[in-house]
């Protein structure tokens, strides 16, 4: 399952990239930033787990959950920042470099909480968890603040799609709420996911033959 995982991924980074330089405002941007982060990520570091291109298993003791997680923290954020947004929305090199940087935070992430030999131990389990629900509540935070913000934060001129036209506001609204709803939703269930691995690992052998 890992190749064609990979190759899933590949295609939704391709989709995400195109949808970026479609200049279809901040929904396109987070958009494109969500199926970067939350689905070709997770996917191409699956495809990747315990291989020898896996950054968690090149670098095992740099690559973990918690560290790597305060790294698409200050990604995130930082490209969220009025200034920075305006960089990568106004030149196609700052669009290419905040799209490489999401992919790497949030590639580096994933790889260390699925990633290497060693990823069905206990306490890197447990360090992903950790790592996936604080990344959901930061992710969490910050689609709220976009989405409640009451004035346009990035310059987003709105944009018209299938004769529907949403303006500013409403454009930075609707892409806080993918963020909301894809970006959370899916560091959610993947430390969900750990979880269950967790719970099931630490189960008593006589209780794993019976279940």
């Amino acid at each position: 399952m890992r190749r064609p995982a990979f190759a899933a991924g590949v295609a939704v980074l391709a989709a995400a990239w195109g949808a970026a330089a479609s200049g279809h405002g901040m929904t396109a941007h987070m958009a494109a930033h969500m199926a970067t982060v939350a689905v070709a990520a997770p996917l191409m570091a699956f495809g990747l787990a315990g291989t020898r291109t896996d950054p968690a298993s090149r670098w095992p003791l740099v690559v973990t959950p918690l560290p790597m997680s305060l790294i698409e923290l200050l990604v995130v954020w930082g490209w969220h920042w009025p200034a920075a947004r305006a960089i990568a929305a106004g030149s196609a090199a700052g669009l290419a470099l905040e799209q490489a940087m999401f992919l790497a935070a949030g590639l580096l992430l994933w790889s260390a909480c699925l990633g290497t030999r060693d990823a069905g131990n206990s306490e890197r389990r447990a360090a992903g968890i950790i790592a996936l629900l604080l990344t959901t509540m930061h992710m969490t935070l910050l689609g709220t603040l976009i989405t409640l913000a009451p004035r346009t934060l990035f310059g987003t001129t709105g944009f018209t799609c299938l004769g529907i036209t949403l303006s500013p506001i409403v454009d930075q609204q609707l892409g806080g709420v993918i963020m909301l709803l894809a970006g959370a939703g899916s560091y959610l269930f993947g430390g969900l996911v750990l979880l269950f691995r967790l719970l099931r690992s630490n189960r008593p052998e006589g209780a794993r033959q019976w279940s």
